[in-house]
């Protein structure tokens, strides 16, 4: 669908300025910053709002391997989309009859080495990178090949499917352009090419850092975005540092910081109490899109208008099942299974009863797929 159409049928739902990427409309600042690339971005934005589209993920594979046992990495259990994930594993372990545990790295790479070690030494059939570089463990890394224990990842690498350096079974992720492209599009779509932006990122998390650079590229796009600032809180970090660090960047930039993004929802979460303590409005600018993860808590910011106004969720449980499903691949010597989900955008108005993006469809193929 060309974009032109797509902007026609959003406006036949009743759109004023803004109104075709959710949430909190800003004030009319006149013609568009940049008509090329905001009629692209609309089209964008419009697709990965939808909420009905079928499960387009795998539909055949081995059936389930008996008698396994997983151990979870987490880089941090306080990363939300980190701990959302874990918590599909489980959900898909208990499904195909394997058992889990999960051991938490605490946010640092001497204690992200200890749990991994910690894993090992417990013998599992399968280990889970959970969000973090897998060469911060190049010593845990080459004992797990040797003891020839498959790794999964999920947002271990820059990109999805099976890594080389170093060798992992696969990565589950979603694109991490995709999900770049449509976190800025987002934002010049919203502001209608009009936006003073600060970008929220990690540059410890390769993965991460990758994704800022790409929403940075997006932005430049439309010459009426202009970034503001760039701010490397780590995720571990974010509770401590982010409140001072808005205090700071309301400081600078005033009425004209209208607009943020960042790699992670949590990021909001901790700039609330400084813009509230700033009295600025929940529902008001600066209008805030997370990319990633998409957790309960950023729904409920998203979904009760305070200081977020969109998600681009991970479907987390959704991933959850896929690490197991590509595991039981690795275990029955089959390839990973190449799938990669789509990027979606949640906002109030197609998420206001939900806390999550589950898709449909997945838990059934799944364990069709399993038999079990």
């Amino acid at each position: 669908m060309g974009a032109a159409v797509v902007l026609a049928a959003v406006c036949l739902t009743g759109c004023a300025r803004g109104t075709s990427a959710g949430g909190a409309v800003p004030p009319a600042t006149g013609p568009p910053g940049c008509p090329t690339a905001l009629a692209g971005a609309e089209a964008a934005v419009h697709r990965a709002q939808r909420t009905d589209a079928a499960w387009d993920g795998p539909t055949r594979g081995p059936r389930a391997v008996p008698g396994k046992s997983l151990v979870y990495v987490a880089q941090t259990m306080t990363n939300p989309g980190v701990a959302g994930t874990a918590t599909g594993v489980r959900e898909a372990a208990e499904a195909i009859g394997w058992s889990v545990r999960v051991l938490d790295g605490q946010g640092t790479p001497a204690g992200i080495q200890a749990a991994f070690g910690q894993a090992l030494a417990l013998r599992p059939s399968g280990v889970v990178i959970g969000g973090f570089d897998p060469r911060l463990t190049s010593q845990q890394v080459a004992k797990a090949h040797a003891d020839h224990v498959p790794l999964v990842g999920w947002h271990a690498l820059d990109t999805p499917g099976p890594g080389r350096d170093p060798a992992l079974f696969t990565n589950i992720t979603t694109r991490v352009g995709d999900v770049a492209r449509i976190s800025a599009d987002w934002i010049i779509t919203h502001s209608r090419g009009h936006a003073g932006v600060v970008l929220f990122t990690d540059a410890s998390i390769p993965f991460a850092r990758t994704k800022s650079e790409l929403i940075k590229k997006e932005l430049a796009t439309c010459s009426g975005v202009r970034l503001l600032a760039e701010e490397n809180i780590p995720v571990s970090d974010t509770s401590s540092r982010t409140p001072q660090e808005v205090s700071a960047l309301l400081a600078r930039f005033g009425d004209g910081w209208t607009y943020s993004v960042a790699i992670n929802d949590v990021y909001f979460a901790d700039a609330a109490p400084a813009l509230r303590a700033a009295r600025r409005k929940g529902a008001g600018p600066p209008f805030a899109i997370g990319a990633g993860d998409g957790d309960p808590s950023a729904f409920q910011r998203v979904n009760g208008g305070q200081f977020q106004t969109a998600t681009v969720p991970e479907a987390l449980t959704e991933q959850g099942w896929q690490i197991v499903d590509e595991f039981n691949r690795a275990f029955a010597g089959a390839p990973a299974s190449g799938y990669v989900a789509p990027v979606h955008i949640a906002t109030s108005a197609n998420s206001a009863s939900v806390t999550s993006w589950d898709p449909r469809g997945y838990r059934a193929a799944y364990r069709r797929i399993w038999g079990t």
